[in-house]
């Protein structure tokens, strides 16, 4: 089991920036891949990034050059650092943990706002 903790959500202007934390307990040497996803309403869920055991990241086209994903594995949290941030990027953003067996495991997810 791993459980999820997202937080650092809120409501920014249009080229601010929030920074996103994603906390894991339990079984966390499974893990094998951590990802950020988003959904805005009426919208499906879609990647943002994500970063492997190793340290490979990768990001969704919306997000290149403004987004960056990081860990910390002494505190297994990953960050998701979002700078010039726009409206359309306004969505609920879940974290997600991709183990070496099993279904992967999903947060609850934090509310992230911009305004125009």
């Amino acid at each position: 089991q791993v459980h999820l903790v997202e937080s650092g959500g809120g409501l920014v202007q249009a080229g601010g920036s929030l920074k996103l934390s994603c906390a894991a307990s339990g079984s966390t040497l499974s893990i094998i891949l951590m990802s950020w996803y988003r959904q805005a309403p009426g919208k499906q869920r879609e990647l943002v990034a994500s970063i492997s055991s190793g340290g490979t990241t990768g990001y969704g086209d919306p997000v290149k050059g403004r987004f960056t994903i990081s860990r910390d594995n002494a505190k297994n949290t990953v960050y998701l650092q979002m700078n010039s941030l726009k409206p359309d990027d306004t969505a609920v953003y879940y974290c997600k943990a991709h183990i070496l067996r099993g279904d992967p495991y999903w947060g609850q997810g934090t509310q992230v706002t911009v305004s125009s």
